[in-house]
Formats: structure tokens, C-alpha cells, sequence
């Protein structure tokens, strides 16, 4: 273990290495990791064919073999030949490979990049430890403000208390519908791939059982190699490079697990025509929750990372929670602190939810008062929320409030009556009252923050300015 673990923090340290020089050039973190993608997965090809003589899939004369003996403008052009045609593959190569352009324009770092990859033998690695290592290049990018990948992330330790609370079962389905780099389906396959050694549930677990969708080609890139390095998917990719709200569900689902994105949706997306939905709205969370609801088969179950907005809102979004109190069973919410996320000042919330029976009683944990998370100096690890997921798992479920003493206990239930007579039905609750304390953030922080919001309303303005000059029209 102890060799597999070097293996990954020197692979990834000579890795980001790299990319810290191809920064000086100009080509971005997140370009950078595109790239590495695509020739990673050509020398892994070469490797299937060397090592265990299987056959390629991939076209003569654009393979890793062709590339690694080239140098100059004669191997620029030929990479670039190479993405085109790779992209036109109607299998997992095409997956990968979707829409894809050459960002290093300088034959000198290409042939370093190439170079860096043929060294070592990626296939002879475990699973665990060539996923892990681009797991760790991926959270990489992910940090690297510049780079804005950050919006695909999930906080690691967040998604595992997401599975360990839905615990998916060999045998049934999982669906992340805004997939990002494949967090979620990534950790409900770990979770799973130990429950048997039958073969027949392997394969399905292996090539049917995950689904995921994006509509952002990089991520359906990223995501799908993610999954690949893990083996799952090595026929055909269960990344689709789609936008989930543009047509109903194909399939209903057993599990969702998914931290869809927040706000508008965005510029140049098609208008959403679905007469499924309970209520239109442009609001592209409420709209992911409703095409959620939809695609869960009759008891199957979900977790959804969901703004505060979404408890409250008037409107569609009074609409949409009382069909999830009447048809679904919204049984818990998890109140999240803010500090967690790549983006600042985010304030969200867990949704459970089942499909199938009404809601009787809701129980809210509240790991937001007094909680102070953040990404620099106090990160969320799994063990902070040991005890959401015990609470959670109790069979029969305990309160840790008691309304007599008042003891501020995180984890409190409130029954359907209680909410119903709330204004709008709001699920905006909170009991704990919070200490006087102030909020520590460093400089950098700070700055980030009100780099944040100062974006947010310059953006608000841009809108409200629009506004103004249609109704002037």
C-alpha cells in the first residue's frame, strides 16, 4: 500500500509540475488536464495492445505509437488530425474525445507532456491508484480559482455522507443528471463494488448501473476518463454529453445523487419545453428538482445539494415543494454551513426524498449555526458529519433537541402538520440560536468573497440593465 500511495503523490506532484510550466506558456490548469486526458487514454490503448495484445479500437496511423515518434510542427498538426478523427468515434473513444481541440500550441510542450506519459506504465497500476491520482489532479484544477473549475466539484467528504445515507445496492441503478466529473456515481460504485463477487451483478454494476449526463463537453471528457481509470465504463462511457432538461427522462432510476447547478440557466441553452414538469419556472434548480422527481422509479430514493432559495421561494417553488410533501416522502434535510464550496458564500441544503408515500414527518439536521468550514484552514473532512449520518441511520430516529429543556440539539423532526401551516410552506428552519461569535476568514478569503459578490451584483445590474431597455422598447 505504502508503494501505491508514493506512486501517487510523486505521479501527481511530476504532473502538476508540468502544468505549472505550461502556465508560464499560457495554456490554462484546466486545458492542461484536457490534454493530458486525451494522450493518457492513447498511451493506456497502446498499453492494452503491448501488454495483453488485445486489439485497438482506435484508428491506425492515430494511435500513441504515431505520436510518441514525431517532434515539431509534423506533431502539432498530427495531434490535432488525431483529436478530429478520434471525435467522430461513435464508442467511448468518441466519448472522451468529444469536441476535441488541441490548447498546447507549442510542439516543444506537447512532446514534454508526451514525453511525461510514456515513462510509466498506467495500465499495470491498481484501479484505486491510477483513479486516485487523477482524482487528485482533477481537485487540483479544482482549486486553481483561474481555472473555474471549481463550479464541478462537490466537497469529497459531502458526497461519501450522501452515499453512506441512500446506501445503493449492487443490482440497481444510479443517476447523476448534472454529473460534473463523476463524483457521485465515482463513490456509489465504491460503495457497491464490495456487496458481491457474482459476476453477472459485476457486469451490470461495471457497465449499466451508473448514468450521468452534462451538457458541458470538457466535464463529459473529464468525467468519463475519471470512471475509465476506476474500470468502469471501459466499453462505453455512462457519461452522455446532453443537457437533462432539455427532454423527459428515457429511463427511471433507483438512485440520485446529484448537486445540480445553481441559478439561471445559462446564456445560448435551449428554452425548456416540458410539459411533464409540474410548474415552468426559469429557475434551473427548481427545474433539475422537478426533472429528479420524475426520473425516480416508485420507491426509489434521492439526495439533492440544493440553495437555500429552494426552501422558501414563492411561487413555482411553493408549488414544487408541496408535490414533493404530497407524492414523495422528503424525509430529511441537512443544513449545510457555508465554506465548503470552491464558490464563496454559497448557503445549501440536503434534500432526501423517496418516491412512492406522502411525507409525515421531516427531520432537519442543522450543521450550519455555529459552524465555521473553510477551505483553507478548516476544511470539511467525512468524520464532521459521523454524526448527521448516525443520526440519520437510527432506526427508530432520535431527536438530540428536546423542546422541554430546550437543549439545542442539531437534529430535530417536525411533522407535516407543523409544515403545512408555515408561510408559502417554507422548509427555511432553524431552531439553534446562533453564538455571538465572529466568523474568521483569512485575507485571501476575504478578498475572494467580495470578489464574489462584487460579481454577482455588477452581473445583477447587467441583467436589470437588459430589463430596463426591453421595457423601454
Amino acid at each position: 500500500m505504502t508503494t501505491n500511495i508514493s506512486t501517487e503523490q510523486a505521479l501527481t506532484k511530476e504532473v502538476w509540475k508540468l502544468a505549472t510550466t505550461l502556465a508560464g506558456q499560457g495554456v490554462g490548469y484546466t486545458d492542461y488536464v484536457t490534454q493530458l486526458t486525451y494522450l493518457l487514454f492513447l498511451k493506456m490503448d497502446a498499453e492494452n495492445e503491448e501488454l495483453f495484445e488485445e486489439e485497438s479500437s482506435i484508428p491506425e496511423g492515430y494511435r500513441w505509437i504515431n505520436l510518441k515518434e514525431m517532434d515539431g510542427l509534423d506533431l502539432l498538426s498530427h495531434y490535432e488530425k488525431t483529436l478530429k478523427i478520434l471525435s467522430e468515434q461513435d464508442n467511448l473513444i468518441g466519448t472522451i474525445f468529444t469536441k476535441a481541440q488541441n490548447k498546447i500550441d507549442k510542439p516543444v510542450y506537447l512532446k514534454k507532456v508526451i514525453s511525461m506519459i510514456d515513462e510509466q506504465q498506467w495500465l499495470v497500476m491498481d484501479g484505486d491508484v491510477k483513479g486516485a491520482i487523477y482524482e487528485g489532479i482533477l481537485e487540483k484544477n479544482g482549486q486553481d480559482k483561474k481555472s473555474g473549475a471549481g463550479q464541478y466539484f462537490t466537497p469529497r467528504p459531502l458526497i461519501q455522507a450522501m452515499v453512506d445515507c441512500l446506501q445503493p445496492q449492487i443490482g440497481e441503478t444510479v443517476c447523476d443528471p448534472a454529473c460534473g466529473t463523476g463524483g457521485f456515481l465515482l463513490a456509489a460504485y465504491d460503495y457497491m463494488k464490495e456487496q458481491s463477487q457474482d459476476k453477472g451483478k459485476r457486469d451490470f454494476l461495471n457497465n449499466n448501473a451508473l448514468h450521468g449526463v452534462d451538457n458541458t463537453p470538457l466535464v463529459v471528457t473529464l468525467a468519463s476518463m475519471n470512471l475509465y481509470l476506476h474500470g468502469i465504463g471501459t466499453n462505453r462511457s455512462p457519461i452522455a454529453c446532453e443537457d437533462s432538461l432539455e427532454k423527459e427522462p428515457d429511463t427511471m432510476v433507483d438512485v440520485i445523487l446529484a448537486n445540480p447547478p445553481f441559478g439561471t440557466r445559462p446564456a445560448g441553452s435551449v428554452d425548456i419545453n416540458r410539459p411533464d414538469f409540474y410548474v415552468e419556472t426559469k429557475n434551473n434548480q427548481l427545474n433539475f428538482l422537478q426533472h429528479m422527481m420524475l426520473m425516480l422509479k416508485n420507491g426509489g430514493r434521492a439526495a439533492v445539494v440544493l440553495p437555500d432559495n429552494v426552501l422558501f421561494e414563492g411561487g413555482a417553488g411553493e408549488i414544487i415543494r408541496k408535490k414533493l410533501l404530497i407524492d414523495f416522502n422528503l424525509h430529511t434535510i441537512l443544513r449545510l454551513p457555508t465554506g465548503i464550496f470552491y464558490a464563496q458564500g454559497v448557503k445549501a441544503n440536503v434534500l432526501f426524498f423517496s418516491k412512492g408515500q406522502p411525507t409525515k414527518d421531516i427531520w432537519f439536521y442543522d450543521y450550519r449555526t455555529g459552524v465555521k468550514h473553510t477551505l483553507a484552514t478548516n476544511k470539511l473532512h467525512r468524520h464532521h458529519l459521523d454524526d448527521f449520518v448516525a443520526c440519520y441511520n437510527a432506526s427508530p430516529r432520535v431527536e438530540t433537541y428536546n423542546e422541554t429543556s430546550k437543549t439545542a440539539g442539531r437534529w430535530r423532526k417536525y411533522t407535516i402538520d407543523n409544515i403545512l401551516t408555515r408561510d408559502k410552506t417554507s422548509l427555511d428552519i432553524t431552531w439553534i440560536k446562533a453564538g455571538g461569535e465572529e466568523e474568521e476568514y483569512s485575507l485571501q478569503e476575504l478578498m475572494e468573497s467580495i470578489t464574489t459578490q462584487s460579481n454577482t451584483i455588477s452581473q445583477a445590474v447587467i441583467e436589470l440593465q437588459k430589463l430596463m431597455a426591453e421595457i423601454k422598447e
